[in-house]
C-alpha cells in the first residue's frame, strides 16, 4: 500500500496539459494543480504548522479544497475537513477535541478564531501559494494520519475517526474496483468534500488522469446543466441529491446521455426515485455502496443495480470490497451486527480510547446495522444497532440531540428516534414529556436551532402526559414508541 504522495508523484510523472478540474469559471491542469500542492508545503512552513499538526478546513466544495485535501497529508500534516452545516458550537467542539493549530475557511469564522492558533481566509492562502516556492513532499509513512474525519457522537459528542494514509489508499483502489474510471471519463463532484461521499474519488480520479467539475454547493439545475454542457460520464451522489436532479430533469429534461456510472450511498435510495432516475439516465450503470467513516468509507458495492429492480437482489447492498471481510455476529443465517475488516478500517477515535474499544475489536469493526449475508455473499440491512437516523445521508446520533433537549428548562423526559420521510429516508422525531404544559413543538425546535445544525433538528414532536415506556433496568424503551411509526415497512430503517 501507497501514501497521498506516492500517488501524487506518480500521477505528476504521466499527466501534464490535460484538464485535472473545472470549478465554476477557473480551470486547472495537471501541472498547475501539482505544482500547488508542492506549494503547500512552503505555505504551511510559513504558517509554522509542524508535522503531524492538524490543519482544519471549513470550505464549500471547490479545487483549492481537492488541493488542500491531497497536500497536506503530502507534507506530513493532517487534515481536518469541517462539516459546513454544523452550528459553531459543533464546530467548536471538533477544533478544541481535534487540537486544531490553524483553520483554513471561506467563510467568517466568528468565535472559532478562539479555538485555534490562526485562522486563514482562501484570499489570503491564495497569495500565501504566489508567493511560495514548489518542495518535495516529505517521507511519510501508511501509518500515519491522512485526518480526523468528524463524525457524530453515540455519548452526544462528536468523534475525530482517524484514517490513515494506508486507509485511503485502500479505499481508492476499492473505488476503482467497484466503481471503475478511466482518463476518457468527466468526474462530476457534487456531494460535499468534508464528508466521505465527496472526497471518495478525489484521489481516484487524479491518479487516472480523470478531469472532475467541482460544484460549490449542490444545486439540481447546476448539476444537470454541467453534465448536458460538460458531457460528464460519472458521479457519487447520495439518495436525496438524486431525487431532486430527477425532479429537476422532469420540469426542464437535459441530454444525460453521457452519464455511465452513478453510484449512490448514505443511505438506501427508494424504489420509485430509482427507477426514475434509470429512466433519466438511460446509458449510467447504477451502484449502490454501503459504508462509513470508520471505513474510509466503502465496505460493500451492488453494481448493475439497474438490472436488479424486480430482483431479490435489489434490497441488498452487494458483496464486500476486494480484500474486505464481513463477518454477522449472530448464529449462521440470522441477523445480526455487521463487523467489517480490512485495511480500509481506522485505528479508532482520537482521544477516546473508550470508545474505539466499543467498536474496534481485533481488528473487527462493529458497524452498529444489523442485517445477514445470503448464499452469494450479498449483505442485507435490517436495522440499525447503534441508536443513530440517518436523514438525508446524514449521520444522526440521537444522543447527542437529547443531549441538547434536556437542556431546556420545560422538559421533564425525552427519547429521540427516526420517524420515515419520503424524501430524506428518516427524519428526526422526539417524544417529550413536558414539565411545563405551556412548551410548544416550534418553541422546542426554535431552542435546539441554537446548539444543532439544520439536518439534526427535530422535524415533530409527540407530547405525553405519563412517563417514557422502560425496561426493567430503566432504558427507555424507543422501539416501542417507533413501532407506530413505522407500521406497513417491510424493516426499520429508510
Amino acid at each position: 500500500m501507497q501514501t497521498t504522495s506516492d500517488t501524487l508523484l506518480r500521477a505528476e510523472s504521466i499527466y501534464s496539459d490535460e484538464i485535472a478540474f473545472i470549478c465554476e469559471d477557473r480551470t486547472r491542469t495537471f501541472s498547475e494543480f501539482f505544482d500547488r500542492c508542492h506549494k503547500v508545503g512552503s505555505a504551511l512552513n510559513k504558517l509554522n504548522i509542524r508535522e503531524g499538526q492538524r490543519v482544519a478546513i471549513l470550505s464549500a466544495n471547490s479545487e483549492v479544497y481537492a488541493e488542500l485535501y491531497c497536500a497536506i497529508p503530502s507534507h506530513g500534516r493532517t487534515i481536518m475537513p469541517l462539516n459546513t452545516r454544523w452550528a459553531f458550537p459543533e464546530l467548536a467542539y471538533a477544533l478544541d477535541d481535534g487540537d486544531a493549530t490553524i483553520l483554513i475557511t471561506d467563510r467568517d469564522p466568528g468565535p472559532l478564531s478562539k479555538n485555534v492558533e490562526q485562522v486563514i481566509s482562501l484570499a489570503q492562502y491564495e497569495e500565501l501559494i504566489e508567493e511560495s516556492e514548489p518542495l518535495p513532499f516529505v517521507n511519510v509513512s501508511e501509518d500515519q494520519l491522512v485526518g480526523l474525519f468528524y463524525t457524530g457522537g453515540t455519548t452526544g459528542k462528536s468523534k475525530g475517526v482517524m484514517l490513515t494514509h494506508r486507509n485511503i489508499l485502500a479505499n481508492t483502489l476499492h473505488s476503482q474496483i467497484m466503481m471503475p474510471l478511466s482518463e476518457k471519463d468527466k468526474y462530476l463532484l457534487a456531494a460535499p468534500m468534508f464528508h466521505a461521499a465527496g472526497s471518495l474519488s478525489v484521489l481516484q480520479c487524479i491518479s487516472l488522469g480523470v478531469t472532475q467539475l467541482v460544484v460549490p454547493n449542490f444545486d439540481p439545475n447546476v448539476c444537470l446543466d454541467l453534465i448536458e454542457a460538460e458531457r460528464c460520464t460519472s458521479t457519487l451522489l447520495v439518495p436525496t441529491m438524486i431525487a431532486a436532479m430527477v425532479e429537476a430533469q422532469a420540469q426542464n429534461p437535459r441530454s444525460l446521455d453521457s452519464m455511465t456510472l452513478l453510484a449512490h450511498g448514505a443511505s438506501p435510495m427508494a424504489t420509485e426515485v430509482l427507477k426514475k432516475a434509470c429512466k433519466a439516465l438511460p446509458n449510467a450503470e447504477f451502484v449502490h455502496v454501503y459504508g462509513a467513516t470508520e471505513t474510509a468509507p466503502l465496505v460493500t458495492a451492488l453494481r448493475s443495480e439497474q438490472l436488479l429492480i424486480d430482483s431479490p437482489l435489489a434490497k441488498s447492498v452487494g458483496r464486500p470490497c476486494l480484500g474486505v471481510s464481513i463477518r454477522i455476529d449472530a448464529e449462521n443465517g440470522e441477523p445480526g451486527e455487521v463487523l467489517v475488516k480490512g485495511p480500509n478500517v481506522t485505528s479508532g477515535y482520537w482521544k477516546k480510547p473508550g470508545q474505539t474499544a466499543d467498536v474496534i475489536e481485533d481488528g473487527w469493526y462493529r458497524t452498529g446495522d444489523v442485517g445477514y449475508l445470503d448464499h452469494g455473499g450479498n449483505l442485507f440491512l435490517v436495522d440499525r444497532a447503534k441508536d443513530m437516523i440517518i436523514s438525508g445521508g446524514e449521520n444522526i446520533y440521537c444522543s447527542e440531540v437529547e443531549e441538547i433537549i434536556y437542556q431546556h428548562p420545560k422538559i421533564l423526559e425525552a427519547t429521540v428516534f427516526g420517524i420515515p420521510h419520503p424524501a430524506w429516508g428518516e427524519q428526526v422525531h422526539v417524544t417529550v414529556v413536558a414539565r411545563d404544559s405551556s412548551l410548544t413543538e416550534s418553541e422546542l425546535i426554535d431552542f435546539c436551532r441554537n446548539f444543532l445544525a439544520g439536518y439534526k433538528l427535530p422535524r415533530s414532536v409527540a407530547f405525553q402526559e405519563e412517563e417514557l415506556p422502560k425496561s426493567g433496568p430503566g432504558k427507555v424503551l424507543k422501539r416501542e414508541l417507533r413501532a407506530p411509526y413505522w407500521v406497513g415497512h417491510e424493516k426499520s430503517i429508510n
